[in-house]
């Protein structure tokens, strides 16, 4: 798990300073510290503005903090420095394996086309069997690295035939047009912008491979000491995507230009992503635990887990 604690280390020390007086500046007031990533539902919810009425009623601020990925997010969970957050499927599991106290508390539908393999227009690849041999750019530990592993698995490619290039997505954008990888894995909105700018073409996305579950996420204590706030929470996200799925497009608009991206990719990405936030149930708990005993069989984790010791379940 090395390199699992050298990935969050930076971005955990880096927002150190930015946490550190979060005590202090609201003295005794209570607070919930909510992660985010760049885009999804969360994004949405901070930019309504919603959620901080409803939690000032129950005598809660909210404090917002940007992470680049999933792995530093949960970290970040981890020592304590947020309450709450979400992800996509993989991180977690290794979080879950590292000692990290995350509790499962919601999650969004399957959203296979939300992710995908691409190799340039260009490139003579024409299936997932022929990436046997070559590089292929990903973010380790993220929900990526399982399509990988199943794409390869499905197309009878052993996952130490191909060559793994770990990078955050903004370096694996530039690796991939300058040629120095074969392909890349990758998520929306970035897998969005990628066809659009540079006409990548898709080996495969997880249809039919892999589920991409969408994940939420409270720290054991902070759930433990105020369940209510993590309901509150969640019913406010509920909102929010009920507006996501009747107005995409004015959707895409709102968030656009915090991404940086032109509103019809950030659309194209929407119109892939699945809606509903759900209470976790046995079955996703049941597909979790695949993704977590894939990842041991291939000796990425340093043992086995069980999804089910990290997931709340409904009334609790």
């Amino acid at each position: 798990m090395r390199w699992f604690k050298r990935l969050i280390a930076v971005a955990v020390l880096s927002m150190s300073t930015a946490l550190a007086g979060v005590g202090t500046t609201y003295g005794q007031e209570k607070v919930v510290r909510i992660g985010f990533q760049k885009y999804g539902k969360l994004v949405l919810l901070k930019s309504k503005v919603t959620l901080e009425g409803k939690l000032k009623a129950a005598g809660y601020k909210v404090v917002w903090t940007e992470f680049p990925s999933g792995p530093p997010l949960l970290e970040a969970l981890n020592v304590g420095a947020i309450d709450f957050g979400n992800t996509g499927e993989a991180p977690p599991i290794f979080a879950q394996a590292a000692g990290a106290p995350i509790q499962y508390v919601a999650y969004e539908p399957p959203a296979p086309k939300g992710e995908a393999i691409l190799v340039p227009k260009d490139s003579k690849l024409t299936s997932v069997a022929d990436l046997k041999g070559k590089k292929v750019a990903l973010n380790k530990g993220s929900n990526v690295h399982y399509l990988l592993v199943k794409a390869l698995e499905k197309a009878g490619v052993k996952y130490s035939e191909i060559e793994p290039v770990f990078l955050a997505p903004a370096d694996a954008r530039a690796a991939f047009e300058r040629g120095a990888v074969d392909a890349w894995v990758i998520w929306d909105p970035f897998q969005a912008a990628a066809e659009a700018a540079t006409g990548a073409r898709t080996l495969a996305d997880g249809t039919g491979i892999v589920s991409n579950y969408q994940f939420y996420f409270s720290s054991k204590k902070f759930l433990e000491s105020d369940p209510r706030i993590v309901d509150l929470v969640l019913a406010q996200l509920s909102e929010v995507d009920d507006w996501a799925r009747s107005d995409i497009h004015a959707v895409a608009e709102q968030l656009a230009p915090a991404i940086g991206l032109p509103v019809s990719v950030v659309e194209v990405a929407l119109k892939r992503q699945a809606y509903g936030i759900k209470p976790i149930t046995d079955g996703v708990i049941a597909d979790q635990q695949q993704v977590a005993d894939a990842f041991f069989a291939l000796g990425l984790l340093p043992k086995q887990i069980k999804i089910s010791d990290a997931a709340r379940r409904p009334g609790t």
